[in-house]
C-alpha cells in the first residue's frame, strides 16, 4: 500500500509541535518525508523510538553549521516538493537558504514556513506558545466556564489545528499550484491566523447575535443545560448535546422529565443555571456505565467522557481501528481514510 500522496517527497527540518505534526500527516498517507535532525540526535529522533510523530520518517543527520551539511540540505531540497521549516523569521535565510534562492534552484518547491505569530507583523520576532497565539486570536477568551477565567483546551487549538493541520492544508494546496502553474511558493502558517480560522463560525454567531463575547453563557461554551459534562455516580463524567429538538425530548424521555415544564422551555436562558444543577443531581444517581446502557445507543447525543487510557478500548474505536499499536505504543491511527489509497502500515522510529 503507497498510499494517497505516493511520490511527494517532503524535507522536514527537525522541530518540535506544529511542523512535525504536519509532516507526520504526509507521511502517514504516503508521501516520503526526510527529517533532517542536529548531530548527536538520536536517528529516531529528540524523544526517541516512541515519539509517535516522528512515525513513518527517514532521518538524516547535518550539521547545518558547516558548508558540508548545508550543501548536503541544498541537495535534498532541490530533489523535493516541499521543505518544512519552524524556524523563527528571518533564519532560514541566515543559514544561506533564503526562499527566492531555493525557488531559483527548484521552481516548483513548496515551502512551508511555521511559526507562532507570522513571517511579519510587530510580534513576529518574539517567541510564544500556543496559549499565547489562541489569546490573541479571540479563542481563549471563549474557553472556559462563566464568571473563571479563560482554560486553554491543551494545546490543541494553536499548535495543532491552527498549525500542523493548516500547514498540512498549505502545502497540499501548493503542491496542487505548483503541478499546475509550474511555481512553487512560499506558505507562511501561523498559528495565530490558524487559531483565528477555526473560531470562524463563532465570529460569525457573534455577528449575527447569537453568541454573547463572555464564557459560558452561549449553547455551546457550558452555558445551556443541554451541552454539557455531567459527573456520575463512581466520580466519572458522561457528555450530552442533544442540541436539535427531537434529541432533546428522547434525553427528557430516558429523565423521566417529558412533562416538567421548565425542561420544556428550555431556550429561557435565566433558567439555564437551575435546570444544570438539577441534572447535576439526576446524573449523580447512576454510574457513568449505568448512563451508557441507558443512553450510548440513541440520538440523544450522549457519549462518556473517557480517559486516554480507556479511549482506545472503546468498542466503537475498536471497531473503526481509531487507534492502533505499534512496537507497543498505543497511538491515533492515520485519518482521514481514502477508499482507493489507503494509508500504509504505520513505521515508528528506529535507532
Amino acid at each position: 500500500m503507497a498510499g494517497a500522496l505516493e511520490g511527494i517527497t517532503v524535507v522536514e527540518l527537525a522541530s518540535i509541535g506544529p511542523g512535525p505534526f504536519a509532516a507526520m500527516m504526509l507521511a502517514d498517507h504516503g508521501a516520503r518525508v526526510i527529517r533532517v535532525e542536529r548531530p548527536g540526535v538520536p536517528a529516531q529522533g529528540a524523544f526517541g523510538r516512541h515519539d509517535v510523530m516522528n512515525r513513518n520518517r527517514e532521518f538524516v543527520e547535518l550539521d547545518l553549521k558547516s558548508e558540508e551539511g548545508l550543501a548536503q540540505l541544498r541537495e535534498l531540497i532541490d530533489k523535493s516538493d516541499v521543505l518544512i521549516e519552524g524556524l523563527r523569521p528571518g533564519a532560514l535565510e541566515r543559514l544561506g537558504l533564503a526562499p527566492d534562492d531555493l525557488l531559483a534552484s527548484n521552481p516548483k518547491l513548496v515551502i512551508g514556513r511555521m511559526t507562532g505569530w507570522g513571517q511579519e507583523g510587530p510580534k513576529a520576532k518574539w517567541a510564544g506558545h500556543d496559549i499565547n497565539y489562541i489569546a490573541l486570536s479571540g479563542a481563549l477568551h471563549t474557553y472556559g466556564r462563566k464568571d473563571q477565567k479563560p482554560t486553554p483546551p491543551s494545546n490543541a487549538v494553536g499548535d495543532y489545528g491552527g498549525g500542523g493541520m493548516m500547514m498540512a492544508f498549505g502545502l497540499l494546496a501548493g503542491i496542487l499550484s505548483a503541478r499546475t502553474s509550474g511555481k512553487g511558493q512560499v506558505v507562511d502558517c501561523a498559528m495565530l491566523d490558524g487559531a483565528a480560522l477555526l473560531t470562524t463560525v463563532t465570529y460569525m454567531m457573534h455577528a449575527i447575535g447569537m453568541w454573547q463575547d463572555e464564557r459560558g453563557v452561549n449553547v455551546l461554551d457550558t452555558g445551556a443545560p443541554y451541552y454539557e459534562t455531567y459527573e456520575t455516580s463512581d466520580g466519572k463524567y458522561v457528555s450530552i448535546g442533544p442540541i436539535e429538538e427531537p434529541f432533546y425530548h428522547q434525553m427528557l424521555a430516558v429523565l423521566g422529565l417529558s412533562d416538567d415544564s421548565e425542561f420544556l422551555d428550555r431556550e429561557n436562558k435565566s433558567n439555564w443555571p437551575a435546570l444544570i444543577q438539577r441534572l447535576e443531581a439526576i446524573f449523580l444517581t447512576k454510574t457513568r456505565d449505568e448512563w451508557c446502557a441507558l443512553m450510548e445507543d440513541s440520538d440523544i447525543c450522549f457519549a462518556p467522557v473517557l480517559s486516554l487510557s480507556e479511549a482506545p478500548s472503546h468498542p466503537h474505536n475498536v471497531a473503526r481501528g481509531t487507534f492502533i499499536e505499534v512496537d507497543g505504543v498505543v497511538q491515533p491511527a492515520p485519518a482521514p481514510r481514502f477508499s482507493g489509497t489507503p494509508a500504509p502500515p504505520v513505521r515508528m522510529p528506529k535507532a
